[in-house]
């Protein structure tokens, strides 16, 4: 039996976090379709530094922009070794924003962020809330502005999203969420 690389295990501790909370939480109620149809790209960063995370989202921009949408929808550049500091990482949002316009991509491909660590401004670090936001590593969620239209017209109360998964959480509670993940290590010791 091979052993997974690292590579492998963080795509799949984060495929387990989308299908277990975002899309299994309804916590976006866009990504099922396009976890369904195979068109979520992952990209695991060896990046050590932000210069080299900035070069890989650069190349990960790129991409996403001259795919066929029908292929690949959207990009998780997910970076396990760089900003694992939130506020890092947060003051990094800016940057990448600033690198989408100095790509032209400005409208046409958005920046999105999660975090394991992810906290909203005027939030306890504990919050159930901030886990909207909390993934298993560092990510930056690469979207086209086009499907993001399309996904808002099919859902006319997309800005009822957050509080709905704020509501969501709150009813889950910490132990909850934590035995979402939890059943896998269960389901290990009793075989």
């Amino acid at each position: 039996m091979n052993t997974p690389s690292f590579e492998e295990e963080v795509v799949a501790a984060t495929r387990r976090w989308l299908e277990k909370a975002v899309i299994g939480l309804n916590l976006c109620p866009f990504a099922k379709s396009v976890h369904m149809k195979g068109q979520i790209h992952y990209i695991v960063s060896a990046a050590q530094s932000v210069e080299e995370l900035q070069s890989e989202l650069v190349d990960a921009l790129l991409f996403l922009q001259q795919a066929d949408p029908a292929q690949v929808d959207t990009v998780l550049l997910i970076h396990p070794h760089v900003l694992d500091d939130f506020l890092e990482f947060n003051d990094f949002l800016e940057a990448a924003d600033m690198t989408t316009a100095a790509l032209g991509l400005e409208g046409d491909i958005q920046v999105a962020s999660f975090h394991p660590h992810y906290q909203f401004a005027g939030t306890d670090s504990d919050d159930i809330s901030n886990y909207t936001n909390r993934s298993p590593y560092p990510t930056l969620h690469l979207l086209r502005e086009s499907s993001i239209d399309r996904a808002v017209e099919a859902f006319p109360e997309a800005s009822d999203i957050f509080e709905k998964n704020i509501e969501t959480l709150e009813r889950l509670g910490r132990p909850g969420w934590d035995a979402l993940f939890d059943e896998e290590i269960n389901n290990v010791k009793k075989n």
